[in-house]
């Protein structure tokens, strides 16, 4: 799920064809180029990307194949895991509770679940609502890769994944210093039901998906498996070169931090929408972009409150979160002039390079 920090930890925890308003690009470009070279030389299966550029039009392109066995196409703007870009969709809910009165950013875990985050050197009582959503708690991940990997149809609940977490020693003392944890958002997506009654995916679907239109948008209902729309399927590669499919799992163990699926388009518009201030008000906002130093990402990335900024080669900022899920990895920015990237491989994890490449690719398709 995530911005990558480990392989599948970061992860987590991520279509109809064309939305009108994009099409396909009519020629190999620069974008083309850096999608086949996804495919040809880091060994993806597929790659896909949208690309608003400074125009405003929407392209989107394709690289690869959507099935490595039998060959077929890979859906135009199909739809994707999109791991840790969940992230984003769960800060703003919480943001808008915050904008309603209903949570306070610098309450305590406690305040919402009471008594329930306890450890080694754990206590709800001395973790805010900021700290989660800025991963500074110092609360360990909870992910078990290997257990995912190995039954990818379990079903998690989101106490069980807590416990695994809280079975662990805190990693530093709150607020010391920036460490990316799943466990961080799974506590925010229980803050979020305990304060408005509802499961996490309601309130995601209701106050972000339709407020905005995203069509291709869904947070999956326990037990669904499968990705409904058009879609490439998604892989990893094994030790000895193979691929295994990972297409159909249960993303409950992604949850709060990882479990949607999307279209790079829709990913596109989410961010466009965010950031021009159509789902935050302006004081909720500009507090999801106080970010902190976020090296482990990256050079000059910093993290704010569930959105990542990156520094753009051409100058400036791009702003977005990206993830990776078991069969799928992407990575993604807009920036404030309203140019917007989403590109996706439909292998995670890939080879050492592949997030390399894929953030040189948004990098390029924002500056060119």
């Amino acid at each position: 799920m995530a911005a990558t920090v480990t392989a599948v930890a970061a992860a987590v925890v991520a279509g109809v064809l064309v939305p009108v308003a994009a099409t396909a690009a009519p020629r190999p470009d620069a974008v083309q180029q850096r999608l086949d070279a996804l495919v040809q030389k880091d060994g993806a299966p597929a790659a896909l990307a949208t690309v608003k550029g400074r125009d405003g039009r929407s392209r989107t392109y394709t690289a690869g194949v959507g099935d490595a066995a039998t060959r077929a196409k890979v859906p135009v703007d199909g739809q994707i895991r999109i791991g840790s870009d969940t992230k984003t969709f769960t800060a703003v809910v919480v943001l808008q509770l915050v904008a309603e009165g209903k949570v306070g950013l610098d309450a305590s875990v406690d305040a919402y679940l009471p008594g329930l985050v306890r450890g080694d050197g754990i206590d709800g009582r001395n973790i805010t609502v900021r700290r989660l959503l800025q991963h500074t708690s110092g609360l360990p991940d909870y992910m078990n890769p290997a257990a995912v990997l190995a039954d990818p149809e379990r079903y998690f609940e989101p106490r069980e994944l807590l416990d695994a977490a809280l079975a662990k020693k805190a990693h530093f003392a709150p607020g010391a210093q920036w460490e990316y944890s799943n466990t961080n958002y799974l506590l925010a997506g229980m803050i979020v039901q305990k304060v408005t009654g509802r499961p996490i995916g309601e309130e995601i679907t209701k106050r972000v998906v339709d407020r905005i239109g995203l069509r291709h948008t869904y947070f999956p209902v326990p037990g669904d498996m499968t990705i409904r729309e058009a879609h490439p399927k998604g892989y990893q590669r094994a030790a000895d070169g193979s691929l295994r499919d990972y297409t159909e799992l249960d993303p409950s163990w992604g949850w709060a931090a990882g479990a949607m699926i999307s279209t790079n388009t829709d990913v596109t518009r989410f961010y466009d929408a965010l950031l021009g201030g159509r789902l935050l008000p302006a004081a909720q906002l500009a507090q999801m972009r106080t970010t902190v130093p976020a090296e482990e990402l990256g050079a000059g990335v910093r993290y704010g409150l569930g959105l990542v900024s990156r520094p753009l080669s051409c100058g400036g900022l791009s702003w977005g979160h990206g993830g990776a899920i078991p069969g799928y990895e992407n990575a993604g920015g807009t920036t404030d002039d309203g140019r917007s990237a989403n590109i996706t491989v439909t292998v995670f994890p890939g080879n050492d390079d592949t997030v390399t490449h894929l953030d040189q690719a948004v990098d390029e398709a924002l500056c060119r």
